[in-house]
């Protein structure tokens, strides 16, 4: 291939990836839009914010101690809520750039990895929502003393569901990981279930780093990660024997 020849072709790749961002960003800004209209972001941040009302007195309300908190924190939820429900379509993007360039067996790898982890992530953030959020929210509200008055702010409130529910989702791709992993030669499944005792002991730290510093939080965390680790080991050949290549399986 000449040098005119190869950067023709570098070009080309770099149009074709300019293309998928764009219908990325698109795709996010319809549901953003769509959102935005239908329940709109005071709904979405009511909901967001339910858990945490839950645990307070009745009555009590959250505060907003900036100016400008009241509209920009329900837009900044608005659009995260978008980009996690567009997160399929995303990853979908990512695909259709690097497919052209898979041969047939390695797509049947690529296009289930990519919907199992849309899943996955989608699956971590609603477990963090539905099942951990209440469980930490009343720990720290029956821990606070009775002289403090606990009025979360809006702003601080949002920072911390997003750095968890971030946590979560990130959590949920462990599967695709181990299976990564093992496709590519990286590591063996036998050396993986040699590592079990290491890998629940780093479970365990990693929830310490990034949940607050409560057992059922930690706790809600490091175990899902441990049994989503033992996913991936039982999926990893599964998903090895039907991406060989042909002469593989010679």
């Amino acid at each position: 291939m000449t040098d005119e020849a190869a950067g023709e072709t570098f070009i080309s790749h770099l149009v074709e990836l300019r293309d998928r961002l764009v219908k990325a960003v698109i795709g996010v800004a319809l549901v953003c839009i769509a959102l935005l209209a239908w329940p709109g972001p005071a709904m979405i941040y009511d909901f967001l914010a339910a858990p945490m009302l839950a645990s307070l007195p009745v009555g009590a309300k959250m505060i907003a101690t900036g100016v400008s908190a009241p509209f920009l924190v329900p837009m900044k939820v608005t659009l995260v809520l978008a980009l996690i429900l567009s997160l399929p379509w995303v990853f979908y993007q990512a695909w259709a750039f690097i497919a052209p360039g898979l041969y047939a067996h390695e797509k049947r790898l690529v296009l289930p990895l990519v919907i199992s982890s849309s899943l996955l992530f989608i699956a971590g953030v609603a477990f963090c929502y539905f099942f951990v959020f209440g469980r930490v929210f009343h720990f720290i509200a029956n821990f606070a003393p009775t002289s403090i008055a606990v009025m979360p702010d809006i702003e601080n409130y949002l920072d911390f569901v997003i750095s968890m529910c971030l946590a979560f989702g990130a959590t949920f791709e462990v599967p695709v990981v181990v299976v990564i992993l093992v496709r590519m030669g990286i590591v063996s499944v036998e050396k993986l279930r040699s590592f079990r005792p290491y890998i629940i002991v780093g479970a365990f730290v990693i929830a310490a780093i990034v949940t607050p510093p409560d057992v059922v939080s930690q706790l809600a965390l490091a175990v899902p990660m441990w049994l989503l680790f033992e996913l991936g080991l039982l999926l990893a050949p599964v998903f090895v024997r039907v991406s060989r290549a042909p002469e593989e399986h010679a």
